[in-house]
Parts: structure tokens; C-alpha cells; sequence
């Protein structure tokens, strides 16, 4: 093995390093199918949550004392993890956000001042709400308008509609890395490269893929990359927003308050520099501190060895799933992420996802903040299982069982 090798993956040891998978549920053990949405925290995030209340707790970056010093170059040191997570040039391109949404939205706001009416964002159907909401909003301020790049019945991106949608009128392409319904990883990289040679920034939003695959935000090019913590096994608050060169010194800030000035007088304000004055007051310190403790323990194992472990749970999962009568798949596309969107027909997905609760298997149920989405394969709701690291083969056997006791109770 050379020096930059990482071990194979050891999925019994992992699974020892989050104490809430030992629960049962309703008699049997948990299999936890939600990730998509959140996943379960390691002993390391929890600790390093915690250290920071009974050990080094204060308000960053403006405290001469000890403990102030010590939170500041933690958290710190977070953005330098992000920073590096991602494959940003410096760590002064990451912004800290509450999450992927509030990133968006920043991004959104920031934006607002030099769109005028007519202008057109473009986004695609399988976006989550919080790439989609903002825009909308933004639309309704400013008299530019949302124009949806349309998905394919496999749930693939029509890469060749989206060419021919970017005009002279488009002033950002916001698209996600990885559906959170279909699965579907989009190419990143070339997308950006055709919205660049037509002159149109890029903003990606990275909540699925981040925690799946390997991202260089560098080697994709793309303007803006979003993405939450609390997928990525760290705490709920903190995630961050990546800036592509100057674009946070060209950009105006979105929030007022401390920490994000550098002078203030009766009749002007001068602002911090980037990243800091898209921060404006107290950060989610202990939550940011988690967040670089999730990177620093996601980061000891291969990410591509992951990628594979969470691919063949659900290739083992559908294989399962095809003996189901009345069974239909939402996004079959080549090389799509570990999540299994689903409907039974005569059963409403609420009903499913209970009945498998009972067996201890915890599935999504409802739209998936993707209501577009839904719309275009036609169904309300879906039922959803989305696989991590921890993960097991067991535990897809488990939850095809539990679906097919669920059939034959709903059917």
C-alpha cells in the first residue's frame, strides 16, 4: 500500500462509530433508509460538538482571551477543511452558511441588483425547492423569469435542451450535482463549460454530491457550489457556499449586522472582506467546528470505494425490488446514486414508509421538496430509500422484505 493509500472499507467498525444505529424499533433493528435527507452523526462529530461547549466555547474572531483564540482558529480551520474538501483555491472562497438553502439564497439576493426585468435564470425540473424557491422570489422582484430545462423518462438532464435554452438573456444557470429524488449525477463539468463559452455563470448545488462523490469545484469550473453538513454526517446549521474568484468582492452583501463591517459611521459603512462580510453576526460556531470534524472523518476513507459500497446496496436493493408486482422506479438513469425513489400502485407512499417503520426500516415519504418533479413522472408522492456509508447488505435485504410484508398488506 503507498503512503497515500486508504484502507478498504471495514463497514462493521464504522457502524460502531455512530451509537444511534444500535437502537431497535419497534422490536427490530433500525435500518436507516433516510440519508438523503439527514444523515446519523459519528462519535467524532458528536465529540467535537460537545468539546467545544465544556472545553472552548466563546464568540469567534474578535476576543483577545484564551478561549476566544481557540474558537477562532477552529473555526478557522473549518473553512480551511471546506476549503479542501472541495478543491477551492483558499479558503477565502468559502463562505459559511446554515446549509445549502441559505447559500442559495445568498447567491439569490446577491444577484438581485443586477437583474432586470426579462432576464432569465435557468434551472431544471429535478431541483429540490431550495434551488428553486429563491429563484422564483428573485423572478418576482425583478421582473426576470425561471426557465426549466426539461428531464428525460429515464430522469436524466436534456443536456441538449439545455444548450438550446441559454440565450443572450441568461444570466445564471443554477442546476443540482445530484438529484436527492432520482439519484441522477449530472455532469458538472461540462455543463459548466457550456454555460461559460456562452458567457453564463454556474451555480451547483452539491447537498447529494458532496457527501457521494469526489468533488474538485476547481476541476468542474463552476462559479458557485453549495452544500449542507448535516448529509455529510456533521451537525444540523452549518454548510457552506464556494465563490469561484472574485465573484464574493464583486458581489454585494445579503445580511447586516456585526462581523461582516469593517467601519461603520452615522452616515456610511465600509464592509469586511470576502468571505466575511456575507457573514453577518454570530456563526453557528460549535456546529461549523462539528462540520470540519464530519470532513475530517469522511475524509480517511476512499471516496470512491464509498461510491462503489453505496452503488452495489442499491443495485442489491432493485434487484429485490423487480419481484415486486406493482412496483414503479422514479429515475433509472446510468450511474445514478445511491437512492431508490419509488411508488406502489393503490398505495399511497405515507402508507408504505409506515408500514415499514414497523419493521424498523426508516424511509422518506412525501414530494421531497421536488413538487416539479413530481409533476413530471406524474405521481404526488414517492416513497424513498437512500443509502450511506454504514450501510450493509443486510440492510437492503431487510428492506426489500419489509416492502414486500408491506404490499401484501396495502395491495
Amino acid at each position: 500500500m503507498n503512503a497515500h493509500a486508504k484502507p478498504p472499507l471495514d463497514i462493521a467498525a464504522i457502524r460502531g462509530e455512530f451509537p444511534i444505529l444500535t437502537r431497535e424499533i419497534n422490536g427490530r433493528p433500525l435500518v436507516y433508509l433516510d440519508n438523503a435527507a439527514s444523515a446519523q452523526k459519528p462519535r467524532a462529530v458528536i465529540d467535537a460538538v460537545s468539546r467545544v461547549y465544556e472545553h472552548s466555547y466563546a464568540n469567534v474572531h474578535r476576543g483577545l482571551h484564551t478561549l476566544a483564540n481557540e474558537a477562532t482558529e477552529a473555526f478557522e480551520g473549518a473553512r480551511e477543511k471546506v476549503a479542501t474538501f472541495l478543491g477551492a483555491s483558499t479558503p477565502d472562497e468559502i463562505v459559511f452558511t446554515r446549509g445549502a438553502t441559505e447559500a442559495i439564497n445568498l447567491v439569490a439576493a446577491a444577484f438581485g441588483p443586477g437583474l432586470e426585468p426579462g432576464d432569465e435564470i435557468l434551472i431544471s425540473q429535478m431541483e429540490h425547492h431550495s434551488n428553486i424557491v429563491p429563484w422564483m422570489m428573485l423572478a418576482e422582484r425583478t421582473g426576470a423569469r425561471v426557465v426549466w430545462t426539461p428531464v428525460t423518462d429515464t430522469g436524466e438532464l436534456d443536456t441538449e435542451a439545455l444548450s438550446g435554452l441559454i440565450s443572450a438573456k441568461t444570466r445564471l444557470i443554477a442546476i443540482t450535482h445530484m438529484s436527492n429524488v432520482l439519484g441522477t449525477v449530472n455532469d458538472a463539468a461540462a455543463i459548466t463549460k457550456l454555460a461559460h463559452d456562452k458567457g453564463v455563470p454556474v451555480l451547483l448545488d452539491g447537498s447529494q454530491a458532496a457527501v457521494h462523490l469526489p468533488v474538485n469545484v476547481s476541476e468542474i469550473g463552476c462559479d458557485f457550489y453549495a452544500f449542507t453538513g448535516h448529509k455529510l454526517y456533521g451537525p444540523n446549521g452549518a454548510g457552506a457556499l464556494y465563490a469561484r474568484g472574485d465573484w464574493l468582492d464583486r458581489l454585494p452583501p445579503w445580511q447586516g449586522g456585526g462581523e461582516m463591517i469593517a467601519d461603520v459611521h452615522e452616515d456610511r459603512i465600509t464592509f469586511a472582506d470576502a468571505p466575511h462580510k456575507f457573514e453577518a453576526g454570530t456563526p453557528a460556531i460549535a456546529d461549523v467546528i462539528g462540520l470540519g470534524a464530519a470532513i475530517d472523518w469522511v475524509s480517511q476513507f476512499d471516496r470512491m470505494a464509498i461510491l462503489a459500497h453505496e452503488r452495489a446496496l442499491m443495485d442489491r436493493a432493485m434487484t429485490g425490488l423487480a419481484d415486486i408486482d406493482g412496483l414503479r422506479l422514479i429515475g433509472t438513469a446510468q450511474d445514478k446514486g445511491a437512492i431508490i425513489a419509488f411508488a406502489l400502485d393503490g398505495a399511497h407512499a405515507h402508507d408504505v414508509a409506515q408500514i415499514l417503520d414497523r419493521y424498523g426500516v426508516a424511509v422518506r415519504a412525501g414530494h421531497h421538496c421536488a413538487q416539479p418533479l413530481m409533476r413530471r413522472f406524474g405521481v404526488d408522492s414517492t416513497a424513498r430509500a437512500s443509502f450511506a456509508l454504514y450501510n450493509t447488505a443486510e440492510e437492503a435485504d431487510a428492506f426489500v422484505e419489509a416492502l414486500k410484508k408491506a404490499r401484501g398488506f396495502l395491495i
